[in-house]
This record gives C-alpha cells, sequence and structure tokens, in this order.
C-alpha cells in the first residue's frame, strides 16, 4: 500500500451529461504543457461567443500513455453548445457512477493521487470504466477539473483540483 493512500478520500457519486467545449490534442505527458497553455484561449473563445460556461475547466483524458502519445482534451462546461469552429468542438461527459477526489496542492502531485485512487479502487473492488489495448488505457471519461481561478490564487500549491474516474455500470 502506498503512503498516498490515507491522504486521499474518494468518493463515489453519480453524475448526469455535462455538455462541453473543447480543444484535443495528442501529447506526450512530458510536454502537456502544449494542450494546458490552450484553455485559455477556449475560454476566451467562448466568452467571446455569448457562451455561458457551466462549471470548472478541465482536462479529459480519452487515453493514457505514459511512454507514449495520450490523447488530451482542454474542456470547459457549457450551459448550451456553441458552434464548434477550428480546433474547437462540443461534447457530452456521460453519465455514470464516478470515482472522485480532490487535491489541494500542486498539480505536479497528481501523479501520486492517481496511483493512491487506483490503490483505492482495488481495494473497494471498483473497477474503471477503461480498457488497456497495447498498454494504452482508453478511458470512457477521466477528467481533472480544476476548482481554483489560476487568475485568483497564483499560488499552485493551494490549487483545489478535482479527479473523476468513470466506473463501469
Amino acid at each position: 500500500m502506498s503512503n498516498h493512500t490515507q491522504q486521499i478520500r474518494p468518493m463515489v457519486v453519480e453524475r448526469g451529461e455535462q455538455l462541453y467545449a473543447y480543444i484535443r490534442g495528442s501529447v506526450r505527458m512530458d510536454a502537456f504543457a502544449r494542450i494546458a497553455d490552450r484553455l485559455p484561449e477556449l475560454v476566451n473563445w467562448l466568452a467571446g461567443n455569448n457562451t455561458e460556461l457551466a462549471g470548472a475547466p478541465f482536462f479529459r483524458y480519452n487515453t493514457v500513455d505514459m511512454d507514449g502519445e495520450s490523447v488530451i482534451e482542454a474542456g470547459v462546461p457549457v450551459r448550451a453548445a456553441p458552434e464548434p469552429e477550428g480546433d474547437i468542438g462540443v461534447a457530452v461527459l456521460p453519465a455514470g457512477r464516478y470515482a472522485t477526489v480532490t487535491h489541494v496542492g500542486h498539480p505536479a502531485q497528481l501523479v501520486g493521487v492517481v496511483i493512491a485512487m487506483h490503490e483505492w479502487a482495488a481495494r473497494e473492488g471498483l473497477q474503471w470504466d477503461m480498457t488497456v489495448v497495447d498498454g494504452v488505457e482508453h478511458w470512457a471519461c477521466r477528467t481533472e477539473s480544476y476548482l481554483t481561478d489560476p487568475r485568483a490564487e497564483t499560488d499552485m500549491s493551494k490549487w483545489e483540483i478535482e479527479l473523476a474516474f468513470r466506473l463501469t455500470d
């Protein structure tokens, strides 16, 4: 058992569908900034198109490949679908049961939180809505939501970040 396990308190919650706008990219984890740095572009585009936001910005991990490229979306929940344009698309986060945990601290610490989430789910007998193909994780829905506005709190060690991993039905 990892020492991270005692530091997290996951919960299983039921979530409805959530409409969102996104910019998708294929990036190596050591080049995550290539997709992360596009989030302000998306937020500004939504504001410029008078699209009402419906929650915190997030990253959706469609695939996770720690040794290669992962397919990740920079996303923002919206109340109504804007007309997609260029790199910006619109989709729906699926309804279902999710294991969630809120981390307070620097985003670089999330690797340990993810490890602890996996350990916790294994102990609880929970299974992710995810398949592994050739060593690459393919997730039905795995998000990392940034609950803290970086414009209001510049100290990343104080950020609140919620992880939500969809569970099998």
